[in-house]
This record gives structure tokens, C-alpha cells and sequence, in this order.
């Protein structure tokens, strides 16, 4: 499996990707394929965060990072992680988180956050995001509102979440 930054010729195959992925996913909305469609073009997109997984030079999986603040800290917001049907439960998913991790680490980034399976991400690291003093936004249940350190020396971060307009 090759994993790399994703492209403009990847987004119609992204965009596919990610419908199947979140077909049947318990929590979901249906527009996931749609959000990350507009994130790309908004002010919080990270490029080198928007990663694609190959195997068999097909597209197997998908994860963006975009920026948010915690009070006036910026921080990684993880969504969505898309992973083809056809490559779940192969480690696709946590190879992506891995190599988001690392390149945000490399960047500078201090925390990822993430709203997601309270049995899935804790195994990447994610801890309920209440520990760190972030507060959880209205609606979102405290369980699967988590954060992570991304440096050893990430430092204190407490407040409020200031999402990007397009997760609105």
C-alpha cells in the first residue's frame, strides 16, 4: 500500500470513494463526499493533509485534516476517513491516521480532533477531548468527541471548538 497526498485528478475518484465508504456507515448524513468537496476550497484546507492510500493502483482510502482554533490555538479537525468497502478491517484506515499524524507532527501541529467512533480512534491515541479542557460542542456526544496530542510537548489547549464554515 502507497500512500500519498491527494491530487486533483484523485477528486472524482475520492468523491466516489467516499460516497461507497459511508454508504452503510452507521453514523453518517450523506453529503460526507460533498463536505470535503467544499473544504477543499476553503481557507482551512491543508493540502499536504488531504492523503490518498493506494493498493493495486486503485484508491483504497481517503483522510483530510482541515484547520479549526480551540479558543485561539489551531488545531487538526480528522474528517472524514473514508476507506473503500472492498479494504475495510485491512489496517487502511489506521495507516492513514499514521501518516496524517506524522506529517502534521512535522509541520508544527499540536492536536487532531475528531468526532468519530468511541471504539475506533482510541486506538490511534484519541481520548475524550474533556481531558484536554476542550470544550465539547453543543450535540456532539461526549464519548465521540475526541483529541490527541501531536507533539510530546504539545502544551495546555483549553476552549471552545470554531470549526470551518463548511462543516455548518
Amino acid at each position: 500500500m502507497n500512500i500519498r497526498q491527494e491530487t486533483p485528478k484523485d477528486y472524482d475518484e475520492v468523491y466516489q470513494l467516499i460516497k461507497s465508504a459511508f454508504a452503510a456507515a452507521e453514523h453518517r448524513d450523506g453529503t460526507e463526499q460533498d463536505l470535503v468537496a467544499a473544504l477543499r476550497k476553503s481557507a482551512a484546507f491543508v493540502p499536504e493533509l488531504s492523503l490518498v492510500a493506494e493498493s493495486g493502483g486503485r484508491l483504497a482510502g481517503h483522510i483530510l485534516f482541515t484547520e479549526a482554533k480551540v479558543g485561539q490555538d489551531i488545531v487538526l479537525v480528522l474528517a472524514p476517513l473514508s476507506v473503500s468497502p472492498k479494504f475495510q478491517r485491512q489496517g487502511v484506515g489506521t495507516a492513514l491516521i499514521r501518516e496524517g499524524h506524522r506529517i502534521a507532527r512535522e509541520m508544527g501541529y499540536r492536536y487532531s480532533l475528531v468526532l468519530g467512533s468511541e471504539t475506533y480512534y482510541p486506538r490511534s491515541g484519541y481520548l475524550p477531548a474533556a481531558q484536554f479542557g476542550i470544550q465539547i460542542p453543543d450535540g456532539m456526544p461526549e464519548a465521540n468527541f475526541m483529541a490527541i496530542p501531536l507533539q510530546e510537548q504539545a502544551g495546555p489547549i483549553s476552549g471552545a471548538v470554531s470549526y470551518a464554515e463548511e462543516f455548518r
